[in-house]
């Protein structure tokens, strides 16, 4: 019952707060998923949840899709998606970097795990960084930034940082700039999910399968709560303390302790 309760928590109040903390779903949902499953398998699990609710939320704003900026921006992010998440699987496979023993415990340093570890604290500070959220590039970048978007998307799930930095400035409206983002991102939730799809042959009990349909559910009702119900405005403390959780997981994973 811990696993479910945690992983459906984070599940719906990350969902919610998507809304309003700055925090992507996938940033938020990622280390609650690596606390009880191998970091490769947490990615894909995260996707499946990402995927789903980003599904959910274009099919309340797909009218607004602004279909010029989101081939712009989409298909190099597609492709992109593609290397990044091989590299992943491929990191995932390759051979520990170090061993060592602390308090009479040996830690093993995983290079999938360094990698992880290392981008989620990048963009854990990107995203709870107001300077960077102020940051905008210009429209002729934006096939770099579906480049750069999509390749992170894959290898960690993590991109929503700079996907807006990108988009922001692409002349869109507001409700072009959340469908056009919102459509982005499923499809390299497509993409990546069709390379991940060997990792989900490791998913051997139905268990497993509930809780995945349990973290969907939850990040269902989180979307609905922090539409309807959440304040949609920044909320600096909430954003101080998820940042500092997600610093302690990044080094969990980085120093082997997780």
């Amino acid at each position: 019952m811990l696993i479910y309760s945690v992983v459906c928590a984070v599940a719906l109040l990350a969902s919610a707060l998507t809304f309003f903390s700055g925090f992507g779903l996938g940033t938020l949902l990622l280390p609650a998923f690596i606390l009880f499953f191998p970091v490769e398998k947490a990615i894909a699990l995260t996707a499946v949840v990402h995927f789903l609710n980003g599904g959910f939320k274009l099919a309340l704003v797909r009218r607004h899709i602004d279909f010029g900026v989101a081939i712009r921006f989409g298909l190099p992010a597609i492709v992109a998606s593609f290397a990044g998440a091989w590299l992943l699987l491929a990191a995932a496979d390759a051979a520990p970097m170090a061993d060592y023993t602390l308090f009479g415990r040996t830690y093993t340093v995983m290079p999938v795990k360094l990698i992880v570890g290392v981008l989620l604290m990048l963009f854990a500070t990107l995203e709870f960084s107001a300077r960077f959220r102020a940051v905008a590039f210009p429209a002729k970048y934006l096939p770099l930034g579906g480049v750069l978007s999509g390749f992170f998307g894959g290898l960690s799930g993590m991109q929503g940082a700079l996907r807006s930095a990108f988009l922001v400035k692409a002349g869109l409206s507001k409700e072009a700039y959340v469908a056009t983002g919102a459509a982005v991102a499923f499809a390299i939730d497509i993409a990546r999910l069709s390379v991940y799809w060997q990792t989900f042959a490791t998913i051997q009990s139905q268990s497993e399968y509930a809780l995945l349909a349990s973290a969907v559910l939850a990040a269902f009702i989180g979307a609905y709560m922090g539409n309807r119900l959440l304040p949609k405005v920044t909320m600096a403390r909430i954003q101080r303390i998820v940042a500092v959780l997600l610093f302690l997981v990044a080094v969990g994973l980085i120093s082997g302790f997780l």
